[in-house]
């Protein structure tokens, strides 16, 4: 069988994961590696054996690639999906979609004209313990849901800045809205707060978000950057007599405790979700699979929520979630 031969446009840590994991694919060969910082972009391409270049839009035009991984800030997102859409090269992309939604939504327009496959990097989908946690929530069973990310600031000079990583809430919290959407449907409204930051033009310190789900559910989200390490980050879900919290310790620790009247459970993993959302995108290039569970239209919808969330925030007035 001949090898997929894929590109990865960034090298940061999440491009890293990626890398690591496409290079031990024996049906994969990552043939391209590009980083406007030249240095990091050779190191991280002769760790895996290929070809270094100090642009995405220059790696996105070579002749030889199948696919591509675009792990870039979200200030970098749409011209380079516009041109994988011209190349008509499926690509896998890391969250967030984009800085705003606008950019996202022309994105979608375009994969949607083209008929692309591609899949978006929200990781926890693809954990057993994920897929545990919605069995045992029914749909329209769910009453509440209390999100939080609460952490330290990333250290990329790009992150603290709003045009920069859209803030905490797009680049980051926007994980917690997926699982929300996964687990208690869409949400219809939102509601939301802010601490601002001190320095102009830095994403907020806090914020919180009170969201109106279409069954009815109601929930909230709240997060901050303000702490010297990870203290929560996950969903808990309240369903009549039961409670069902998802927590992420870090990428490789992820753990499912219920909670009912006769006790508790507690269901851990520490599967790596990078490298199964990999093998499941190079899987259906290959034709070994069906779907991927999030192609760039499903995460629209996580985005788009993310993006009202922020915008309520901001705004302090009420947010319809459009479909």
């Amino acid at each position: 069988m001949s090898r997929l031969r894929v590109g990865v446009v960034g090298t940061g840590f999440i491009a890293g994961r990626h890398l690591a994991a496409l290079s031990r694919f024996d049906d994969v060969e990552v043939v391209a590696v590009a980083d406007p910082v030249r240095e990091r972009a050779e190191v991280a391409a002769a760790r895996v054996g290929a070809r270094c270049l100090d642009d995405g839009a220059a790696l996105l035009q070579l002749e030889e690639l199948d696919a591509v991984w675009l792990c870039v800030p979200p200030f970098a997102h749409g011209p380079l999906e516009a041109a994988a859409v011209a190349r008509r090269l499926p690509f896998f992309v890391e969250k967030p979609l984009a800085l705003d939604v606008d950019t996202a939504r022309e994105v979608a327009r375009q994969v949607a004209g083209a008929g692309l496959t591609t899949a978006v990097g929200y990781h926890w989908r693809h954990l057993d313990v994920v897929q545990r946690a919605a069995a045992l929530l029914p749909a329209g069973d769910v009453r509440l849901v209390t999100g939080t990310w609460l952490d330290a600031t990333p250290r990329p000079p790009w992150w603290v800045r709003r045009d920069g990583s859209g803030g905490q809430v797009v680049e980051q919290t926007t994980h917690v809205f997926d699982l929300a959407r996964l687990l208690a449907g869409e949400v219809v409204s939102v509601c939301a707060a802010e601490r601002p930051a001190p320095v102009e033009g830095e994403v907020a310190t806090a914020a919180a978000a009170v969201l109106t789900f279409a069954s009815g559910a109601v929930g909230s989200v709240c997060s901050t950057r303000v702490l010297g390490w990870r203290h929560a980050v996950g969903l808990q879900v309240v369903a009549d007599g039961r409670v069902v919290e998802l927590s992420e310790r870090s990428l490789d620790d992820h753990r499912l405790r219920v909670v009912t009247a006769d006790g508790e459970e507690v269901h851990r993993t520490d599967a790596d979700p990078i490298a199964a959302e990999d093998r499941e995108f190079v899987d259906v290039l290959c034709g070994r699979a069906e779907r991927v569970r999030v192609p760039y239209a499903e995460a629209l919808r996580t985005h788009a929520l993310a993006c009202a969330a922020d915008t309520a925030a901001r705004g302090g007035a009420p947010v319809r979630v459009e479909s």
